[in-house]
């Protein structure tokens, strides 16, 4: 592990619980929002309101659903207003994008394509054919075709940067993460772009809680790809959790679920739980997503009985519950507004305003963010986990300063952990190639490579959900060929 990452780790812990970074901001600061209609909007707005040392600038609301993108309006100005931040910060609304992206310093990508009109579909259709899924928007046949009509609209987006703001950073939080900063590594290489998640925080304190350490003493290495990163370190004080007391509970906790003749809702993420026993390290993200990424747990009666409700596997659990989490996430909004409903005002642990802070303050910090893997170099010695694909998207640790963000260098994943990644990575190759290309024949072939979906049915059988899927969504996949 390149020792400028261990400094950042040490940066990051020391840092975070001062909620900022020492030092003045230089200069106000440009930030776009595209897709806010997103429930990130108000949380990562907040955030960079927060930051300390002076911050002030401008932020820039896009969507192209104009009633949304007014009740954001209202909703960001409110909590400006409500932080005592007016003189200091314009919040600006715009429907269309390029109007926003001129003197733009940093983006944030937040879109969702179709809204929920696509969700159920990409849950039921491949149902019929036994896949079975939990989320369905990273991984598998709901993950591709949300991917299929997200990802050309980042690219067009990135492709607009580059001509408008083509120094910006952009911070991406749209899902499919993987096929996203894939793509966008290969069609558009001249904007910088990260893809960001929370897996790698959230599941860092859970660890630290289930092992009974204090945060801040534990010391650890994650590395591997998006929803699938494996923290291969995991020690207090110089002792090994795993060995010490991680692999016991885990142990406990997979035999009771096997062993009970109906589902207990007390235990909770087994999937991970029984990955980390066979493979040895925990993953980083909630059972339900990672049982989508692997051919073992959704598939038999033996493998399902490790699954229990919600993001711990639940079948069906996003198709269910979007459209009606949107609905509550409106009317909230409306009672926020109203001033009959609160919002939290302390600043979150979501990486944008961090990086934001540590770029323009030109102090170290470390985030994990997804990236190629290839720095541009040629050879093993350009990548940054050694035993993955160097022209594929990974997620290691990235040390954030006025240079932007800088990926370290892992080295090797354990075998067995790399290979697990890079079937995963298979398929994100030929979606990339799908969506750059405008290759219907290229999507099918990567579903063909869905460990789950290669593990319940013949090539055949794929080809005809393929086609299904396609026809289902033509509405908004009529430009593949």
């Amino acid at each position: 592990m390149a020792t400028e990452e261990k400094a950042g780790h040490a940066a990051h812990m020391k840092k975070s619980d001062e909620r900022g970074l020492p030092g003045e901001l230089p200069r106000p600061i440009n930030l776009t929002f595209l897709g806010a209609g997103s429930m990130f909007c108000p949380v990562l707005s907040r955030d960079l309101v927060l930051i300390p040392g002076g911050a002030r600038g401008e932020i820039r609301l896009v969507d192209v659903d104009a009633d949304r993108l007014a009740t954001m309006h209202k909703l960001v100005g409110k909590l400006v207003k409500d932080l005592g931040r007016e003189d200091d910060w314009v919040v600006t609304s715009h429907t269309d994008r390029r109007a926003a992206l001129p003197g733009t310093d940093y983006a944030v990508c937040c879109v969702e394509v179709s809204g929920p009109a696509c969700v159920a579909m990409e849950n039921d259709i491949p149902l019929k054919y036994g896949v079975d899924q939990c989320i369905g928007d990273t991984m598998g046949p709901g993950g591709l075709f949300k991917g299929l009509r997200t990802i050309p609209v980042f690219l067009d987006i990135l492709r607009d940067m580059k001509e408008l703001c083509p120094r910006a950073l952009m911070l991406n939080y749209t899902n499919p993460m993987s096929m996203m900063c894939l793509a966008a590594g290969r069609a558009v290489p001249e904007i910088s772009v990260v893809g960001l998640c929370h897996s790698v925080q959230g599941t860092s304190h859970q660890l630290a809680e289930k092992a009974g350490v204090p945060y801040e003493e534990l010391a650890w290495e994650c590395a591997g790809i998006n929803h699938l990163a494996w923290f291969t370190r995991l020690e207090h004080r110089g002792e090994n959790l795993y060995e010490k007391v991680l692999y016991r509970q885990f142990r406990e906790l997979v035999d009771q679920a096997m062993a009970a003749e109906t589902p207990d809702d007390e235990l909770q993420d087994i999937v991970r739980a029984d990955m980390c026993l066979n493979f040895g390290a925990y993953i980083t993200e909630s059972s339900g997503h990672l049982s989508e990424y692997l051919p073992y747990y959704r598939k038999s009666d033996s493998g399902r009985k490790l699954l229990r409700s919600g993001y711990c596997g639940e079948s069906r659990f996003y198709a269910s519950n979007w459209p009606t989490w949107r609905s509550d996430s409106d009317k909230h909004r409306l009672e926020i507004i109203e001033g009959t409903r609160d919002f939290d005002l302390e600043r979150s642990w979501e990486y944008a305003s961090w990086i934001i802070e540590a770029c323009e303050k030109d102090v170290p910090y470390r985030i994990h963010g997804n990236v190629m893997n290839n720095d541009g170099s040629s050879g093993e010695a350009g990548k940054l986990i050694t035993n993955l694909p160097g022209d594929g998207c990974v997620e290691v640790a990235c040390v954030i300063d006025q240079n932007g963000v800088n990926p370290t260098r892992y080295g090797a994943l354990p075998a067995q952990m790399a290979h697990i990644c890079a079937s995963n990575m298979a398929f994100f190759d030929l979606a990339a190639t799908a969506v750059v290309e405008g290759s219907r024949e290229a999507a099918t072939h990567a579903l063909m490579l869905d460990p789950l979906t290669q593990a319940v049915c013949t090539p055949g059988e794929i080809k005809s959900m393929s086609d299904e899927m396609f026809d289902a969504e033509s509405e908004y996949l009529g430009h593949y060929a």
